[in-house]
């Protein structure tokens, strides 16, 4: 697959808003804004951010990532992968993309502007490990492994400095989150409403669980009899919670208390141009989700794109 792809004809401005919070101010003439778009054939996407007007994904195949316009679909690589697959991805007010880095066991923060990488983590160097997603709080970036029951902090410095790899730490989970070994269990990762604690979804469960984000310490969510089966990447927009059920084709919106104790399926968002949809990014009154279509065998030529959605 050639590297440069399409030409990307804007690049706009990075959003206002970080700490894993999603800018709704984005203009709401998105009308003639493409709800379907074309990623490169054979790309094999999973994770996606938006900063101002443009989108950014994670190839799951090699590592690369793919910068579009919302406005035209049009888009390029903007860097390279390390071989290994790009997942969860999230862009803080800083330009830079965190990105999570799969079988690799590690993390890398890219620079959007230039596609420099300007740091990268190992979290573990043991098997089984995959680290499937990433939220970025004021101080901390924080990642998902699928296959231990951990997550990874990257401490951030008072003004977002990007620490050395010695001052990562790896936050043991416990409490009512039960690992279940050789499947993926904590997928995306959120903050929750009142930014005090995360919220990650187990998918081998449907379980959400919020998190003491010093100690680790977990608390499942009551949502009543809903269960969030095949969840994958979450979002939280005010006390709105969105949950992308990948192999059901749909996305689970809840609402949810401020401290996410409690919350209720309030309804569920479906179309059918959703091909195995795995993470969510809001643009204006829209969310975008690229299809990871995991039950059709990839290839060099196999068809990928992204869909948009009223959320």
């Amino acid at each position: 697959m050639p590297r440069l792809v399409r030409r990307l004809t804007a690049v706009l401005s990075v959003p206002a808003l970080m700490l894993g919070l999603v800018s709704t101010s984005a203009s709401a003439q998105t009308t003639d804004f493409p709800t379907r778009f074309e990623l490169p054939n054979g790309f094999q996407p999973e994770g996606i951010a938006i900063a101002g007007g443009t989108a950014y994904f994670g190839s799951r195949l090699d590592g690369d990532i793919y910068a579009a316009d919302l406005k035209t679909g049009e888009g390029k690589v903007i860097t390279e992968g390390p071989g290994t697959g790009s997942l969860g991805l999230k862009v803080d007010n800083r330009g830079r993309l965190f990105v999570a880095g799969a079988a690799g066991g590690n993390g890398r923060v890219i620079d959007t502007r230039t596609g420099a990488v300007l740091a990268s983590y190992t979290f573990t160097t043991t098997a089984p490990t995959f680290v499937n997603d990433v939220i970025v709080s004021k101080d901390a970036a924080w990642f998902t492994d699928s296959r231990k029951p951990v997550l990874y902090k990257v401490p951030l410095g008072r003004y977002g400095q990007l620490p050395a790899q010695s001052a990562v730490q790896t936050i043991a989970l416990s409490g009512d989150y039960q690992h279940v070994p050789d499947v993926n269990n904590a997928n995306g990762i959120a903050l929750t409403p009142d930014g005090n604690a995360l919220i990650i979804v187990q998918s081998s469960t449907g379980s959400l669980f919020r998190v003491d984000a010093r100690t680790g310490a977990t608390r499942k969510i009551d949502i009543g009899s809903a269960v969030m089966t095949n969840g994958d990447g979450i979002l939280v927009i005010g006390t709105t919670l969105y949950v992308v059920q990948n192999r059901l084709n749909k996305i689970a919106v809840l609402s949810l208390d401020p401290s996410a104790t409690t919350g209720q399926l309030v309804r569920e968002i479906t179309s059918t141009d959703f091909d195995v949809p795995t993470t969510a990014a809001a643009f204006g009154s829209r969310l975008y989700l690229p299809n990871a279509r995991f039950t059709t065998p990839p290839a060099p030529d196999t068809q990928y794109w992204v869909t948009a959605v009223q959320r």
